[in-house]
Parts: C-alpha cells; structure tokens; sequence
C-alpha cells in the first residue's frame, strides 16, 4: 500500500474512532435516562411492547442508510434490552432446549440482556409465566408452511395471559455435523424434530438419499446426538450449531423459500394501542343457520379487516366450534370496540386473547 493511501486509510481509522467514542457518550447517557424512567414507572411493567414498537417503527422509516432497516432494527432492540435490564432484569420463557427457533424468537424480541428459561413444552412455558417464574413467554402459534400450532391455540383459551407482542423468524434450516469437513462425505445418520425433516424432504432425498432419518424431540436434541459421532449430522439452526460445536456443512436446506413461523409473547398485563396493531379474539356461535354470517356482520359494518381465520373443537356443550380471528387494529380502537361489542351480544362466548402491536421487522 503506497503512503498517500495509508494515510487516508488512518484517517479514516481515526473518524470511526471518534464517532465510537461519541456512541459510547450516547449509549451511556440513553442508559442513564432509561435509569431514569424506571424510578419514575414505580411499579409498572419495564417492558412496553407499544412503546418499543414505536420507537422501532420510528428509527427504520428515518433511516436513510447505508445501514438496511433490518440492521436498524437489530441494533436498537439490543440498546433497548441493555438499558432495560439497567431498570429491571427480564425472564422470558421459551419452548426449549437451548438452540431452538423459540429461543431464537425470544432473542429477537427481548434482545441478549434478558433471561432466557427453556421450558419442556408449550404448556410450560404458559405455566412459568402465569405462576410468575417468568415474565414473559415466547411460543409458537403458527408456521407458512405447516398452519397453525393448535397446542398454543387451545391453552389461550383457558389461560389468565394475553399475548402483548409478535415475532416473526425466518426458519433457515441448516446441515450440521462434527466433522469440519464442509461435504456430505461419510453421513449414515440425520437427526432432526419431524417437522424439520419434513420440510427438507426434496434436499435429503437428492443429496443423502441412503442416509437414516431419524426423528428426534427437537433440533437442538439432534445436534447434541450429531456431536457425539462422526458419521451423523443433525438439521437445524445456526443456534443449535453453535451451542453443540457443529459446523455447518450446507446451509438453507429447506425445500420451500422464505418458510417463517410466527411466534407470540405471553404477559401477564395488556399492551396498550400502538398505532400499528393487531387483536387477536376467540368467539363461539350456536349451531343454528346464518349464525356464521351474523358473526362476520359487524366486522363489515365497522370497516374492520380480518386478517386471519382459524377454527379449534369446542369443549362446551353449548357450541360445536371456536373461530380464533386475528383483526387489524387495537381492541381499544372505536371501530373494533363497537364491533365486538355487537360480537358479544350475539354469541355464545368471545374472548380476546390479546391486542399487541404488528412485528416490525
């Protein structure tokens, strides 16, 4: 490198070292303000999803780059988790083991300064938050590819939580193994969670098509199992990989592109309006003709979208099935309000499970 190039590439060292050193002024005074905020709260919750939500949606739209909006975004969730915990340490429940995409959900929404608690199974992770041995929950509710998690739909219709927030990940399903050699060389063994296998189905059948498939509690169970031989390999994410001390040997291996599974957040307390919001509500109707039509009614009237629409089994005599909707806006906004007040005069029973701000992503 001649000098004229040297001495700018030192310049330029020397910027990014006085611009370090005034982030490190203004991360350390946010903190000392988000210290601040939390003497004056008293005893209110630390987390605020609408007011996170805000200040996310905020940042991205000002953006003006180079930095993407997902950078933004991933960056700012951090600051936000770091000055939180100076208020007050988070727990969030997750479905476990470690490694898993739940705790890679909850990683997303929380940022790394929380506590992070893998959980058994979902009815778990509702138990650890409604006995108060976390704050929050994080549980899948429903994947693009595979529907709805009908577990997470049943159990919030009997639970004292609410969902208060929404996550979205991007299932990357990756092959993993032991040995650091990157091909497909010596693999007798594919462990994985079923659904994983399911979803990397073409991959396997054209790349290992004499490999034993075995089906495994989770992705991070079989990345444990791959590390103990070298002949196996386990499907999972890059999480999972880096607990176990695999490497990734090929990447992306799903059959179906941009495959995403949409996570909640279970509290113990509503998230109020954000501006940007979306209701989630359980409603049953008797089994009489045009009832399903009369439960539809004041949505249209009330100019309100529907944005999704599944049915569960009732477990009350009185109706055959629950319609769980999710509908654009906040349960506090007029229109919304006005409409489920005319849905709870017309049918059997209507529960809402939680309204919370859309995912910025």
């Amino acid at each position: 490198m001649d000098e004229s190039k040297q001495n700018t590439l030192t310049d330029l060292r020397a910027q990014i070292d006085a611009v370090d050193d005034q982030l490190l002024a203004l991360l350390n005074a946010r903190g000392r303000l988000a210290q601040a905020v939390g003497h004056s709260k008293g005893q209110a919750p630390v987390y605020r999803p609408e007011r996170e939500a805000q200040v996310l949606r905020r940042l991205t739209e000002q953006n003006s780059g180079p930095l993407t909006g997902a950078s933004v975004n991933i960056l700012f969730r951090e600051i936000m988790s770091a000055c939180r915990s100076l208020e007050q340490p988070l727990s969030v429940a997750y479905l476990g083991p470690q490694g898993t995409f739940s705790e890679q959900a909850a990683i997303k929404q929380f940022g790394q300064s929380a506590s992070r608690l893998p959980q058994a199974s979902i009815d778990e992770v509702f138990r650890a938050v409604e006995r108060g041995e976390a704050h929050y929950g994080v549980v899948p509710i429903e994947n693009s590819t595979e529907g709805v998690i009908s577990r997470t739909l049943d159990l919030l219709l009997d639970a004292d939580l609410v969902i208060c927030g929404e996550v979205f990940v991007r299932v990357r399903q990756n092959l993993m193994r032991r040995s650091a050699d990157p091909g497909l060389e010596g693999i007798r063994v594919v462990y994985s969670h079923a659904q994983s296998l399911a979803q990397c189905q073409g991959w396997l059948r054209q790349n290992l098509p004499n490999a034993e498939q075995i089906s495994v509690a989770s992705n991070s169970e079989a990345a444990r199992l791959a590390a103990e031989r070298d002949d196996a390999a386990a499907i999972g994410g890059e999480l999972a990989a880096e607990y176990h001390g695999l490497n990734l040997a090929v990447r992306d291996i799903e059959d179906t592109a941009k495959n995403t599974t949409r996570f909640v957040v279970l509290a113990r307390e509503a998230a109020a309006p954000s501006g940007r919001d979306r209701t989630s509500l359980a409603v049953a109707i008797n089994n009489r003709p045009g009832a399903l039509v009369e439960l539809l009614a004041p949505f249209a009237r009330h100019g309100i979208n529907l944005i999704s629409w599944n049915t569960r089994p009732a477990r009350n005599e009185l109706w055959e099935y629950v319609f769980c909707v999710d509908a654009e806006g906040h349960a506090s906004d007029p229109a919304l309000k006005a409409a489920l007040a005319e849905l709870e005069k017309n049918t059997g029973f209507l529960k809402v499970l939680g309204a919370y701000p859309v995912a910025v992503s």
